[in-house]
């Protein structure tokens, strides 16, 4: 309850900021009466979503199994990679650069790739998705590894312990802050990167409907859009927080 009551105090400020913001957005459209197809005032967007609702649910459900999908997918892979790169400091000498270069190459080309390999059915937006969370998450797990506590894995192998059991009771949980760490940054990635796969084929989601608002001069659905995207996003980013507490209690213990 305290740590509830200390969170809802702490968002007011950032709630209150953005109240005023949305006022003087609005107050500035219609001062200097800006067209709506320039800059739309806040309730017109509003107005607009309320329009739209009976349109939206089908595009916000295919961008959500999209990013949900590849989010999770990314973070299987990551994990996978980092504990082999763990356990071989060959291969993490090998193919850690690479994993660093790769991240040169703009998703936006790899995509069209993606679509040519698998067609353009949920598949290579999944995959899209994937790859951008891959390396926030694989990363995250692989310096979290390599920051274990000597000491403390020394003394669990003079008492006997495997390197398992030094893995298991040691390295990983202490590698879990860095692994929700990568996972928040990955959570963020992955709605946005569900929309950009959608920009290069797809039939509905949030991607093709922004594009058609933009193609229509409907500045107001492309605020709608974008609306949506950052709440999804948000979505996202609290349920890895939640997660987070659940898995690391020890992490969120206020001090009475």
């Amino acid at each position: 309850m305290n740590s509830f009551r200390k969170y809802r105090y702490s968002a007011v400020p950032a709630l209150t900021a953005i109240m005023i913001f949305l006022l003087v957005w609005e107050g500035a459209v219609r001062w200097w009466n800006i067209e709506k197809w320039i800059l739309p005032a806040p309730s017109l967007i509003v107005q607009t979503f309320r329009d739209s609702l009976h349109l939206l649910p089908a595009h916000i459900w295919i961008t959500a199994t999209e990013a949900v999908l590849g989010f999770l997918l990314g973070i299987a892979a990551a994990l996978i990679i980092a504990f082999i790169l763990d356990f071989s400091p060959l291969l993490r000498k090998s193919f850690y650069p690479i994993l660093l270069f790769s991240q040169t190459i703009p998703i936006i080309a790899i995509a069209p790739l993606l679509i040519i390999w698998f067609g353009y059915g949920i598949l290579p937006k999944v995959l899209v998705v994937a790859l951008v969370t891959f390396f926030p998450v694989v990363v995250s797990v692989t310096e979290g590894l390599q920051s274990s506590d000597r000491d403390m894995i020394r003394l669990v192998h003079s008492m006997g312990g495997t390197s398992w059991q030094v893995f298991k009771k040691v390295r990983f949980p202490s590698s879990l802050p860095y692994l929700f760490t990568g996972l928040r940054i990955a959570a963020t990635y992955s709605v946005l990167s569900a929309v950009i796969s959608e920009w290069v084929g797809a039939s509905k989601g949030l991607g093709i409907y922004l594009i058609k608002a933009q193609s229509s001069f409907a500045t107001d659905q492309v605020f709608v859009v974008i609306m949506l995207i950052s709440l999804l996003s948000c979505l996202m980013f609290l349920v890895v927080i939640l997660i987070g507490r659940i898995v690391m209690p020890w992490k969120h213990k206020t001090k009475k």
